[in-house]
């Protein structure tokens, strides 16, 4: 922990007083120094997700207003405070949801949404595996496939007691992913056609068993990569079953192509979450300063939900320094 200059939002930018992060894959590569392919170095604030209230506006910044309550994604979010560009930020639900909770959601909805919707193209009535189901995000996109209508959600897990958990959050089918008979599952789940739709956080091993589960012209939207960098792709089954394999990513997203997925996923989901039919479970909260004893518990891929650090209490005022990672 230490104790850096406090940073103030420049035109479209938002200064939010953190309250809760959460933590996500990205945290774990940013705070072992790879993140990205990039060696970080000292100094540098890890963190991408984060609920609180607004403590300043950039200049330009319209509808919002100091001590709004927030959610948002962006840089340097395990501080006391964060700026991120206004765009990334959307109000925290009307519905008692507090901070911790608020803090889980944005990166998970904002990807899941941008996987499975909007380049996914899931619609009503299609079927969509969802691998490596038992994360935060993985989590919240069976739940936008249920609530877009999916009329058969899969999900994935590597163990069995998340596996038996899957279908609280929507799964009609828990299958393991280590054990390749889950495309022969698949199969006969689908009448022998495969899936409309496969949502990929594994890659790696998985990736030429997805082929084998996805029907002719069906998509595969590829988001992590749990399972590997690299792995066996079988490149006359991807064109026999002329599968689309779409790449989906944050890192070469523009300013305003991610304030377009925000605003695209709000629009699509915010009535969902207010109403309560859309939560993440937080396996654990750590304060801030055990960080460190966080990302290790995320690394050792124990955890069923979301990870959550404290900075300090929902009402609790803003402290004196400026404590960040």
């Amino acid at each position: 922990m230490a104790d850096i200059p406090e940073p103030q939002p420049k035109p479209g930018e938002v200064k939010v007083k953190i309250r809760s992060c959460g933590l996500n894959r990205a945290d774990v590569a940013a705070a072992s120094g790879r993140a990205h392919g990039r060696v970080g170095g000292k100094g540098t604030v890890v963190g991408s997700e984060w609920a609180g209230e607004i403590a300043a506006l950039g200049k330009g910044v319209t509808g919002l207003l100091a001590g709004d309550l927030m959610m948002g994604s962006g840089p340097a979010g395990f501080a006391e405070y964060a700026v991120t560009d206004a765009g990334r930020v959307t109000r925290i639900p009307a519905n008692n949801m507090i901070f911790a909770q608020s803090a889980t959601l944005p990166v998970a909805l904002q990807t899941m949404h941008d996987a499975a919707v909007t380049n996914g193209r899931l619609v009503a009535g299609e079927a969509i595996v969802m691998q490596g189901a038992s994360s935060g995000v993985g989590l919240i996109g069976m739940q936008i496939a249920k609530l877009k209508g999916a009329k058969l959600v899969i999900g994935t897990s590597t163990d069995q007691g998340r596996r038996a958990r899957l279908a609280e959050f929507g799964a009609a089918l828990a299958l393991d992913s280590r054990d390749p008979k889950w495309v022969v599952q698949v199969l006969e789940e689908t009448a022998a056609a495969g899936v409309d739709l496969i949502v990929d956080q594994i890659s790696g091993y998985v990736a030429s068993h997805n082929l084998a589960a996805t029907r002719i012209l069906g998509r595969i939207a590829h988001v992590i990569r749990l399972g590997g960098m690299k792995g066996e792709f079988d490149f006359d089954l991807h064109a026999f079953r002329r599968i689309e394999y779409i790449g989906v990513t944050f890192r070469t997203s523009t300013v305003e192509e991610v304030s377009d997925i925000v605003r695209r996923s709000q629009a699509d989901l915010g009535a969902a979450i207010e109403a309560g039919r859309m939560s993440l479970p937080i396996d654990r909260e750590f304060p801030i300063d055990e960080s460190p004893e966080a990302l290790e518990h995320m690394s050792a891929n124990r955890h069923f939900g979301n990870i959550v650090l404290a900075v300090c209490g929902r009402r609790a005022p803003p402290p004196q320094s400026g404590i960040q990672l």
